[in-house]
């Protein structure tokens, strides 16, 4: 063998350890992310559950009115929590947000303080959660999205993380 094949050998074996180094490490960052994505699904579903329960509360305290129109808004109240406490998750936006409106219809001042401090502290935490979330999915996607990795399939079978996008507070009507 001669020197310039021995040469052009040994660059294309540095050449073929770069790359695949650089392979591994991105597959293994875009695992990572995959993994904060789904613990941070895990933690907006946490924080959806607990605003569900806490409208159940309001909807609770609301059924020990005399008032009939006041029982329809705390029946509508608790339909709509069983909807998005038990929507798959294609379709828990959507419910989410229906619960949002149902929120809003509601006035806060009718309600004990205990109550509506109770709320205000359950949608921040949905809101933080969901911004949590949807950074995570951001930067995914980020590198997901990236030519070579597309191509190289470092993604492996890994579904493609979707945004979660709800109203985060809707004022009362």
């Amino acid at each position: 063998m001669s020197t310039a094949v021995t040469v052009l050998l040994v660059v294309a074996a540095i050449v073929v350890v770069i790359v695949g180094g650089w392979a591994y490490g991105r597959a293994n960052r875009l695992d990572r992310l995959n993994v904060r994505v789904d613990l941070a699904w895990q933690a907006l579903e946490a924080a959806l559950e607990r605003r569900t329960v806490v409208v159940r509360a309001i909807a609770a305290w609301m059924d020990d009115s005399d008032d009939a129109d006041i029982h329809a808004a705390a029946r509508t109240l608790v339909a709509r929590a069983d909807a998005a406490e038990h929507a798959a998750r294609d379709q828990r936006e959507d419910a989410e947000n229906e619960l949002s409106v149902a929120l809003g219809h509601l006035d806060p001042g009718a309600r004990p303080p205990a109550l509506v401090a109770e709320l205000a502290d359950a949608e921040t935490r949905v809101m933080m959660a969901r911004r949590f979330y949807n950074d995570a999915v951001r930067d995914t996607r980020s590198l997901a999205d990236r030519r070579l990795v597309r191509l190289l399939r470092l993604g492996g079978t890994a579904k493609r993380p979707e945004y979660f996008e709800i109203v985060e507070r809707v004022p009362p009507s």
